[in-house]
């Protein structure tokens, strides 16, 4: 059983003993923490919260706490019932809220939930106020509002019909060429908020043979929710069967988008933002951003349409900086992560779904032969566990190996990445357990797992001189 802390929200199993498990004290705890550290940065009388959930079973009970936890120091708490991360995310704004919690832990299991915090713009807060929200949780010293002063709660359950609303309005998203098509979608929602949100969308863009799998809101996970393709198998099997044209999987809080080809086959979570961009490039020029452990494919076709590509270090908030940075036309992550300015600053499978689909049927052929199109790349996904080895501190490792690799051209922003003449190794640290990722990607799958192994041995090199 688990509890983690970090900088973007907080983490853990639910039940147990209170400081190792996500129990209703630490809910209580935390929730409060953001809420004071929201009152400390708003300019407003009496803040807004908006409040938004998965399809967890103890999501219900987890929001209770929430709401009443944030009404207690005199937040106006703005509930938006089931919803997904990017619904919430759309919501802050539109309430002009001071901030937003999503509840939901995302791809992990049943288990498992979650706080994720948002800022007033909508995106997650950064990792100076993440600091900011743990040391006042740290401190555990609240002053509560006397019963005049309580927050209000409101529920407002439209925001999906707003969300929507806002991705057909897109100029990109064309709704005629994807109702000519007449598709065929099978859409797998792990029976939690996907499984509402996607086909309402599908409707909404004039899909009119919609086959739903696992799309009943209960929170019992069909299987396991990270839409992996060794999680999703018999998903693909259903795509063959219905004779869909093409298959959608999304995971609990549908901020992550897979996709699966009318024969079977993966398209590839890695290849979700490729095809994207290469639409959404085909029809605005500009830069496009991922992160260093996401595929080389985006870089090749933002340089075919002539833009450039820029890395960032890992996670939503740091691809987030770098897109505003450089003032990127699209984002994301490898790991089906859309982020598309447009519409919000935030990794969303909605607008991911529309924007795929208005390539996928200008295209005119199958999905699989959309696939064909890109460079095909492998990457070799590994980690080498530390807690067999006394004393050894990741950061020595990594600084060791950038010596060793030093004629290399590498990238220290976040871990050490290093390019190799025919592919890329990235080595990460991970922050909750003592273990190194490593990631290698070439255009042969021999390649990269051998760049993956011989990392590995002067890991185990290092260690043991």
């Amino acid at each position: 059983m688990t509890l983690i802390k970090s900088i973007s929200g907080i983490r853990g199993t639910i039940g147990g003993v209170s400081g190792e498990n996500l129990t209703p004290y630490d809910l209580v705890k935390f929730s409060l923490a953001f809420g004071m550290w929201v009152k400390q940065q708003a300019n407003v009388p009496k803040p807004k919260i908006v409040l938004g959930r998965d399809a967890r079973i103890s999501g219900n009970m987890v929001a209770r706490l929430v709401s009443g936890s944030l009404m207690s120091i005199g937040i106006d708490v703005i509930e938006i019932g089931l919803a997904t991360t990017p619904t919430v995310e759309i919501a802050v704004v539109a309430e002009k809220a001071s901030g937003g919690i999503i509840l939901s832990a995302s791809h992990n299991p049943a288990q498992w939930n979650a706080l994720k915090l948002l800022n007033q713009k909508g995106e997650f807060i950064s990792e100076t106020d993440g600091k900011q929200v743990l040391e006042l949780a740290d401190k555990d010293d609240f002053t509560f509002s006397d019963v005049t002063q309580l927050g209000i709660c409101h529920k407002k359950f439209t925001y999906l019909k707003t969300h929507i609303a806002q991705i057909l309005a897109l100029p990109l998203v064309n709704v005629k060429a994807i109702t000519e098509r007449n598709f065929t979608i099978l859409v797998d929602g792990i029976n939690s908020v996907g499984g509402v949100a996607v086909p309402a969308l599908l409707h909404a863009l004039g899909v009119q043979n919609i086959v739903e799998l696992n799309c009943q809101p209960t929170g019992l996970f069909a299987h396991n929710p990270e839409p992996l393709p060794e999680h999703i198998a018999t998903t693909a099997m259903e795509v063959t069967r219905s004779k869909a044209d093409l298959g959608i999987v999304v995971d609990p809080d549908a901020d992550r988008l897979a996709l699966i080809s009318e024969n079977g086959s993966m398209f590839g979570e890695e290849y979700t933002l490729v095809a994207v961009a290469d639409y959404v490039l085909q029809h605005q020029k500009g830069n496009t951003v991922s992160n260093l452990s996401s595929t080389a494919a985006l870089r090749d076709i933002t340089l075919k349409h002539g833009g450039n590509y820029f890395a960032s270090a890992v996670g939503e908030v740091n691809v987030v900086a770098k897109m505003k940075e450089v003032n990127a036309v699209i984002g994301g992550e490898g790991n089906g992560g859309v982020i598309y300015p447009p519409l919000h600053y935030g990794r969303d499978a909605l607008v991911g779904i529309a924007l795929f689909l208005s390539h996928l049927a200008t295209w005119g052929k199958s999905c699989s032969s959309l696939r064909n199109k890109y460079p095909d790349y492998h990457i070799s996904k590994n980690k080498i566990d530390l807690s067999r080895f006394a004393n050894i501190n990741p950061d020595d490792v990594l600084d060791a190996l950038k010596k060793r690799y030093e004629r290399y051209p590498t990238n220290i922003i976040d871990g050490l990445r290093i390019d190799f003449d025919q592919g890329w190794v990235h080595l990460r640290k991970s922050n909750t357990e003592p273990i190194i990722r490593i990631y290698a990607e070439s255009a042969s799958e021999t390649i990269a797992t051998g760049m993956a192994n011989h990392i590995i041995g002067q890991i185990k090199e290092v260690i043991n001189r």
